[in-house]
Formats: structure tokens, sequence, C-alpha cells
């Protein structure tokens, strides 16, 4: 039997979130007028053994009303691996579901989004890694995870922001090529430093629009207001914020990390929807500073993800050429030679 949910219930769940604009925050006429799309959505999902994953940085409708997972992309991406459904609707952007594609191939995986881009995987292309590998010869090639399956295809090994760090180190090449992240290139710079870790480091020059906007005068200016406030970054910001963070780490991690710290403050430099998530499942925990929307990943709603699971066009599905979707899965097989 499908699961349904009230208002009430909804309201219950997401009536503790502050942090954002409008679009994040939930009164109980806003949960009466979202339960009927919610429950639609659940009774269709049954009918198709579907089943939903969901970015932690879509909206809280979709994680809390009908996500059967929820994570990042790469643990997302394993839940598939895991569950006996035929179908996978992918809220979060294209790339991810391109990973799902990878390790999911006999299963149709679609992307419920108006707008599927991501200024990092859509930075750089297969035959601009080609020319760099020419460019940069004897050089290991690392993507990091939020890469096309064409990019993916053209490199060595592929990581995570939790893992990038762990892989690097264990490569026995020193001769690192990081893409398409110009931040995490240069915070790998500096942790492998730190560490003691001899290796030369080219990066790419792509940023993720989001992170980037995050500078060390606004973490100034959050720390003058709020002294004993902790300061949580992702790994995709600029190596200024990430020396100026108490811990930095890939969305997993830091929501990890304010479950344990001993603290009541944080300032989290990230996209929104985590810090929704946070104030959900830490109600007790303040989050301060402002809130920083993904406009991709803000284009996953409710109404597209049951027009998906109903009348699929062109454009939501995911579809791989057999012999780069082979190349890709070898790319990330060896970051599970690496993690092991």
């Amino acid at each position: 039997m499908a699961k349904t949910i009230t208002a009430q219930k909804l309201y219950e769940t997401l009536h503790t979130i502050r942090v954002g604009a409008a679009v994040c925050q939930y009164s109980l006429k806003k949960c009466e007028e979202l339960v009927p799309l919610i429950n639609e959505i659940n009774a269709v999902k049954e009918e198709q053994n579907a089943v939903i994953l969901a970015h932690s940085y879509v909206a809280p409708e979709i994680i809390y009303g009908v996500a059967d997972f929820v994570g990042d992309s790469y643990v997302l991406s394993k839940n598939a691996m895991d569950t006996t459904a035929n179908k996978i609707i992918f809220s979060a952007v294209r790339f991810m579901g391109e990973t799902a594609q990878i390790l999911n191939p006999e299963k149709e995986v679609l992307i419920p989004t108006t707008e599927d881009g991501c200024t990092l995987a859509d930075a750089i292309n297969a035959n601009q890694v080609r020319e760099l590998r020419q460019q940069f010869p004897g050089y290991t090639f690392v993507c990091y995870i939020n890469t096309t399956a064409e990019v993916k295809a053209e490199c060595d090994v592929c990581v995570t922001s939790a893992n990038v760090h762990d892989v690097v180190q264990k490569i026995s090449n020193n001769k690192i090529y990081f893409l398409p992240d110009k931040m995490m290139g240069q915070n790998l710079i500096e942790e492998m430093k730190r560490r003691g870790v001899q290796k030369d480091i080219k990066h790419f020059t792509a940023t993720c629009y989001v992170h980037e906007e995050y500078d060390e005068e606004q973490i100034f200016k959050v720390k003058s207001e709020y002294p004993n406030v902790k300061i949580v970054s992702h790994p995709e910001c600029n190596t200024t914020v990430c020396s100026h963070s108490d811990f930095v780490g890939s969305t997993g991690q830091m929501l990890d990390y304010m479950r344990t710290a001993d603290a009541s403050e944080f300032l989290m430099l990230t996209e929104c929807g985590l810090s929704s998530r946070l104030e959900v499942e830490f109600p007790d925990k303040k989050l301060v500073g402002s809130c920083t929307l993904c406009k991709y990943m803000k284009s996953n709603s409710l109404e597209n993800i049951l027009r998906v699971l109903r009348n699929p066009t062109d454009q939501n599905r995911v579809i791989l050429d057999e012999t780069t979707r082979q190349k890709a899965h070898k790319c990330i097989e060896m970051m599970f030679k690496y993690t092991g």
C-alpha cells in the first residue's frame, strides 16, 4: 500500500525550517496544498515500481514527502543499485542521473528538472579532457564525481568530496591532474601539503557558482555577532574560506559533524537545501547567516516528478552510449579500488 501523509504530519516535520527565502518555509496552509500532490506521487510510484532519489539540496517537500533515499550523488547512486525498482527518478541534476545510469544500466533513469545543468559539470567536455591529456602526458587524471559520463570516460579515477584526499594520496603516481573544480583542486593541494605528501597537482578552472560566492568577510561578520559559532564549509569553497572553517567536508560529512559537534550555533557554507535538512533533523541547534540557492537543484519540483512519472520527455531520460558507460564505469571502479 502506498505511503500517505497528512498536512499536519508534514507541517510537524517542516515547520522548524527557518533558513532561506519563503520557498523554504512552511505554514500549515502550505502543507495542506502540498499533501495531495505528495500522496498522488507516492501512489503512482508504487504502481510503477519506481524509486525516488533526492539530493540534499532539493526542496524539503521532496525530501520528506516522496523521497525513498536522500544524500549526495554517490551514495544515492549506490542506493539505486540495492533497490529492486526498475525505474529511478533522480531528483537532482543530470550528471547525477548519469552516475546512477552508469552503475545501474538495466534500470530506467529519469531527471525531473526544468534546468538540468551544473556550472561544474558543464564547464568541461570529453574533447577538452583529451586535449589536456596530450598537454600533461604522464599525469593521472582524477575527476570529481560532479562531471558528465563522457568526462568520466576519459579519466582514470573518480573521486567524491568525501574521499578525494585519501584517494589522491593513495595513487602511486605523483603527477595528478584534477578536474573540473578549481577550488577543490586548490584545497587538495593544501591538504597534501598538510599531510606531508609530495604531489605535483594541476587542476582545471571551473567553479560551482553557489560555493564561489562565499568569502572570509562573510565569516568574520557572522563571528562578530556569534563568537561561538562553528564554521562548516564544503571543499568547493575557496581555500581562504576553508582555512577559516572549523570543519570542511562533503554534505554527508557536514551533517555528521553537526550531529556530533559540541556546539549550538553553526554557519553552513553550502547550498541551503542542506541547512533545511539540518533544521528539521536538529531543531535544537541554530543555523546562522544567509542562504544560497542552486537554481538547478531547485528546478526540481513535485509537479515535475509527477509529470516525469507519467509522461517523461526525451529531455528527462538519461541515455548513455554503452562504450561511454563502460569506460566511465571503469573510472568509478578505480575509486572503489582505492577506497576498498
